[in-house]
């Protein structure tokens, strides 16, 4: 499917320019930024800034995507679909938002947005399987090849903006229509690298915000000021956390300063919505870096009681840059999961309550690495015990949730991993227990205090379904998972076995890291997988 060539004829205050070669230094940025061969360098115009901010705005440009890397294959099928739909009927369509964002970054969206000049009922007609959803903020859900895409309409999004746009910007002059009907779009979006728009089919990205300059300096940087743009919507502040932590990028000083001075007011949202932001955050292969901008700004503390005390407990600072078990844990799982291949969230919420059960009873290396294999293999108790008895290769010393190995016979072990077991079940059903919460919580008094739970029932019964298994004898009809491939379309609905493959995984890779030497490295992949 071929998008149509360039047939627009360009105005004077958008000036094409030859992009500049960026020279970025790979220890201050993320790779990711490398991929950004080329991005003009930013000009200022008087006439439309930001007032509080800056009396100044940046040049409208328009941007050459094929310059910036983008190409036609890089766009989903089922997104390729619908902008070509709606083409097709002559309506304008864009992709809007992180997507282009991404596509510059050379970085795999994690889902494709459309707004496009057709009203919703509009849009609705023109595909089969589509529904209109939401009040505030009503969009398109459109079902194609077993994916939702959601496209948005420039008229609902101009009728339902929520603060005046007279009080930071003033319409340019000499604009055309379509020039205003985009920017003013753009004003609405949460973050300026978020308020690039592609033109699929004249190849331009429109950036109305200087969303390339904060893109070039690897600076998340919110449209409107920052304080007024969490307190029109707190979800940013959970947003600006993802992204940073995704990118590797920083927050600007005013974003930094409205994230922690407004941090409490997250607790406004519906626990749903956290939880599903919380989704985005450690599900998506950015929770390690996640978990600490949440401790740096004070977020942890709210969303995460339990794991806040833990932090507290060891004595980190805010901005502490040494590790912990808990750390070593989620940085295991980023290395298994992507953007484009996330984990249910089932997994996260294991790893939080098996740490949190090593934590208040340490154990034996041993004892956790026949847990993770008796995990792994669906039960079989038994033969768990004898393989991590023969694991030669040392464990990871700098951690006081392990103790040091003892010689016990293998009964005696089995036990304990049973007892290992039953904790972690109990620490899931104490995580959706407000008192334990907030009990937990008082044994740190030099922590704030928060006893929020989001997790539902519902969703903890299914975590503990994850350890059933860990018993002496075979889970009843349970057939051992064999193969070593990960199966992700699997993983990201909650299979069971996949879920229990990657838990096990991930915490015998954090007990036992992976050592240069061959053979112990072969013993580590014969042992475990």
């Amino acid at each position: 499917m071929v998008f149509g060539a360039l047939g627009l004829v360009l105005r004077s205050h958008f000036t094409l320019r030859r992009p500049l070669v960026l020279f970025i230094r790979k220890e201050r940025y993320s790779s990711s930024l490398a991929s950004v061969q080329s991005v003009p360098e930013p000009v200022r115009r008087h006439g439309a800034g930001v007032g509080g901010r800056d009396s100044k705005g940046y040049e409208w440009k328009r941007l050459n995507a094929e310059e910036l890397g983008i190409e036609t294959w890089m766009i989903s099928k089922p997104a390729r679909m619908v902008l070509n739909g709606l083409r097709k009927k002559g309506y304008e369509v864009y992709l809007v938002g992180g997507c282009v964002r991404d596509l510059i970054l050379k970085r795999t969206p994690k889902d494709f947005d459309i707004i496009t000049s057709a009203e919703l009922k509009e849009v609705r007609k023109t595909f089969m399987q589509c529904e209109i959803v939401g009040k505030r903020f009503p969009i398109c859900h459109v079902h194609v090849c077993d994916t939702i895409v959601e496209v948005s309409s420039f008229s609902t999004c101009g009728s339902n903006s929520s603060w005046k746009f007279s009080n930071y910007f003033s319409k340019p002059c000499g604009c055309s229509g379509r020039d205003y009907m985009r920017w003013r779009n753009c004003l609405q979006r949460d973050f300026t690298i978020n308020g690039l728009m592609l033109d699929p089919y004249t190849k331009i990205v429109y950036d109305y915000m200087g969303g390339m300059e904060d893109i070039r300096k690897a600076k998340v940087r919110t449209v409107i000021p920052a304080n007024h743009s969490f307190m029109e919507d707190c979800a940013r502040i959970l947003r600006a956390v993802r992204i940073a932590s995704r990118l590797g990028f920083r927050f600007t000083r005013e974003t930094a300063l409205s994230v922690r001075e407004l941090s409490s007011s997250v607790l406004r949202l519906d626990k749903g919505r956290i939880l599903m932001e919380m989704n985005y955050m450690l599900a998506f292969g950015s929770a390690e870096g996640s978990l600490r901008l949440l401790w740096r700004f004070g977020l942890l503390e709210i969303l995460l009681p339990i794991q806040a005390s833990y932090f507290a407990s060891q004595g980190f600072r805010r901005r502490d840059e040494r590790s912990n078990m808990l750390l070593y844990l989620f940085s295991n799982l980023d290395k298994l999961v992507a953007p484009d291949r996330p984990c249910h969230s089932s997994l996260w919420i294991a790893i939080l309550a098996f740490h949190k059960a090593l934590v208040d009873q340490p154990c034996d290396p041993v004892v956790v690495a026949a847990f993770s294999l008796a995990v792994h293999s669906s039960g079989s108790l038994c033969e768990a015990v004898e393989i991590a008895k023969r694991i030669a290769q040392p464990h990871e010393p700098s951690f006081g949730e392990l103790l040091e190995p003892q010689d016990e016979f293998n009964d005696a072990v089995m036990d304990r991993v049973i007892d290992l077991a039953e904790s972690v079940k109990a620490v899931i059903r104490k995580m959706t227990d407000q008192s334990y919460v907030a009990q937990a919580m008082a044994e740190y008094p030099q922590a704030p205090c928060s006893d929020l739970v989001f997790i539902p029932w519902a969703l903890s019964l299914r975590v503990s379904k994850i350890f059933e298994c860990v018993r002496r004898g075979m889970e009843r009809g349970c057939v051992p998972r064999r193969e070593k491939k990960i199966d992700y379309e699997s993983l990201e609905l909650g299979s069971l076995k996949e879920v229990r493959h990657l838990f096990a995984r991930i915490v015998f890779d954090t007990i036992y890291p992976r050592l240069q030497n061959k053979e112990n490295s072969s013993l580590h992949e014969n042992s475990c997988y």
